[in-house]
């Protein structure tokens, strides 16, 4: 029956009751076969959120009940973060298992997260308190650390940007690799070379396992051509640039038979063994570049710079080309006990000038002080033509030839006099003891020329003997007028070395344990105490006690028990705030110290004239230096 709007009532065949029972029933389990697989991988991101596993979890959970009480007004964010890192995580886990799943459930997953996200009102609000930025960037900072990097204050210059590969802040530290990588970053130019490299010791790796099945022989030939292959690249070039065109084609079709091979069911016990000989190989190489790198390291702290070699060298041509300039010009003012003494015993032009420079620029009067600086015949004239050529107010400088002066006074000439020594001490912490963790020190002390200073100045009474590594930041002449109590030296101590640590070199000899160790670098000596208790000849005679006890035969090797047992009991303490030392070994010299030094030290490796100098320390010394001389600018001096 037709009508307008009036249904029919007549039932439905039978068969046409079975098809749309039936369509149904297809349609229903259709729907079911989409919901499944989503329900299920729901089903494993809430698991891994409750559970705590995989390694997105590890680093996203515990970060946001870090920071939870840090904002009280923005408590609610890091709740949102979490909701994020939700999704985050479902979407790294459907791309993983993407080429597993139908292309359909992977569209209505990624839909219905993003839609979660869409409608969230919670994320449209954190949005708009942001602006453009993206939600991951509103978890709050922790505060910063005052005691994170080892100083207890930051400079702009490293805050924030201070940190290695993996956030981590770097380390202000003696020989921090970090701070290094930062500041001698480069663009990478070998990128695809290790790339490839990584991608052929794989293909090694597998290459035996796969060739014994001949199930899969096309792929092994294949595998087999592609490391050929990188094996001749590889051989010929180094950098990106020397690689032939369209590598990047070659990288992929290296990678993919990789995924090919590791689809497939093999031995693991080769493929193994063929990885733990990289790993070894690996981990040779890598030793060998850090004793490389240290042995490098000891050759530049010990080798002079090029430009100071060439400094050195066109000062000594220019020296014999000038034969005509009076530079050997005699003056009362050397011998004269009235007058202020200073000795330096160096080998550095720079250094010694810096120093001289440095003390006469705070001094009060600077016509009253004399500079003798003690050098060897090789840098001689190179430094005596510098004096000559520059001056230095009113102060009067002389330069001896220790070879000139061992022959004019038949002293015994040994095949080595060192100027001064300087040695690295590690000691066990003594607050401490349990920890194998040790402190090392560099201690400067007197070389074996310092022995000499008695018949190097026989008509002075008191000299003031400066390192070559200092600069003098405050008037000298006080030291002048100390009272030495009958001492021999005046010098500062440093208690972290005493000489009870060092009774296995001092033998049997009669001596304070608890007596500190000194340090040179700013040292007052009287002359007429030293001559009276023959410190030469019991510093000769103790030196050969150490060498018949340890059966060591440098004189260096057993210097230092020998100086200090030396001057046990005669060493005059100088105040705290004359000297400070460590410039040229630490990172953590606090800037207040510094401002209330008047000597600053620069013992350690790290010297101000060498690029390895630690850089916030450099102005101190650099502040000193004669920039005017025309063979600075030739041999290109900017230490």
């Amino acid at each position: 029956m037709k009508g307008g709007g009036v249904s029919s009532t007549y039932p439905l065949p039978p068969s046409k009751r079975r098809w749309r029972g039936l369509a149904v029933a297809v349609f229903g389990l259709v729907v079911l076969s989409m919901l499944v697989p989503l329900v299920f991988l729901l089903g494993i991101h809430n698991g891994f959120q409750s559970t705590g596993f995989g390694s997105e979890d590890r680093s996203s959970t515990p970060s946001h009940k870090k920071y939870e009480n840090y904002d009280p007004v923005e408590q609610d964010v890091p709740q949102i973060q979490s909701e994020v890192d939700k999704s985050t995580h479902l979407d790294n886990l459907m791309e993983r298992l993407k080429p597993n799943l139908p292309k359909d459930v992977i569209t209505i997953a990624n839909d219905a997260a993003n839609k979660t996200v869409r409608n969230d009102p919670l994320q449209v609000t954190v949005k708009q308190k942001t602006d453009s930025s993206p939600v991951q960037k509103e978890v709050p900072k922790p505060p910063p650390q005052e005691n994170q990097i080892g100083m207890s204050q930051v400079t702009e210059h490293d805050k924030g940007a201070t940190s290695d590969e993996t956030g981590k802040p770097c380390q202000l530290e003696f020989g921090s690799y970090c701070l290094w990588r930062k500041e001698h970053k480069e663009a990478m130019k070998d990128r695809v070379v290790k790339q490839m490299k990584d991608d052929l010791f794989v293909a090694r790796a597998y290459y035996p396992s796969i060739a014994k099945l001949p199930s899969h022989d096309k792929m092994s030939r294949e595998l087999k051509q592609n490391i050929q292959e990188f094996e001749k690249i590889l051989s010929e070039s180094t950098t990106d640039a020397d690689l032939p065109s369209h590598m990047e084609k070659r990288l992929q079709r290296m990678e993919a038979i990789i995924r090919k091979v590791k689809s497939v069911i093999l031995d693991c016990n080769n493929v193994d063994k063929k990885l733990r000989q990289i790993l070894d190989l690996t981990e040779d190489e890598a030793h060998f570049h850090m004793s490389q790198s240290a042995f490098l390291y000891q050759l530049a702290v010990q080798t002079m710079p090029k430009s100071l070699h060439c400094l050195s060298m066109r000062l000594t041509v220019e020296y014999f080309k000038s034969q005509s300039l009076d530079m050997d010009i005699s003056s009362d003012k050397y011998v004269n006990p009235l007058l202020q003494h200073y000795v330096i015993f160096s080998n550095n032009i720079l250094a010694s000038s810096v120093v001289i420079n440095s003390t006469v620029m705070h001094a009060k009067e600077s016509g009253k002080q004399v500079f003798h600086v003690v050098t060897s015949g090789q840098n001689y004239y190179a430094i005596k033509l510098w004096f000559f050529r520059n001056s230095y107010k009113e102060a009067t400088i002389q330069v001896i030839k220790i070879e000139d002066f061992n022959q004019e006074h038949d002293v015994a000439n040994p095949g080595h006099q060192s100027l001064s020594n300087e040695y690295r001490v590690s000691v066990h912490r003594v607050s401490k003891p349990q920890i194998t963790q040790m402190d090392t020190n560099y201690i400067s002390v007197f070389g074996e020329t310092h022995f000499l200073l008695p018949q190097f100045f026989p008509d002075l009474k008191r000299v003031v003997v400066l390192g070559d590594d200092i600069v003098v930041k405050e008037d000298l002449s006080p030291l002048w007028s100390i009272n030495m109590e009958g001492k021999v030296i005046g010098a500062s101590y440093f208690c972290s070395l005493k000489l009870g640590q060092l009774k296995s070199y001092l033998g049997e000899e009669d001596f304070d344990e608890g007596s500190c160790s000194w340090m040179s670098g700013l040292n007052f000596v009287d002359l007429v105490k030293w001559k009276e208790r023959n410190i030469t000849q019991k510093y000769h005679r103790l030196l050969q006690v150490v060498k018949q006890r340890t059966k060591v035969t440098s004189v260096n090797g057993v210097a230092l028990p020998a100086i200090l047992l030396t001057f046990e009991g005669l060493v005059h303490p100088l105040e705290a705030s004359w000297l400070l030392s460590g410039l040229g070994q630490s990172f953590k010299v606090e800037a207040q110290a510094i401002e209330k030094a008047a000597v600053l030290h620069y013992n350690g490796l790290m010297k101000p004239w060498l690029e390895l100098g630690i850089p916030q320390y450099k102005a101190y010394w650099k502040k000193f230096l004669v920039r005017d001389d025309l063979f600075m600018s030739q041999c290109n001096v900017n230490p």
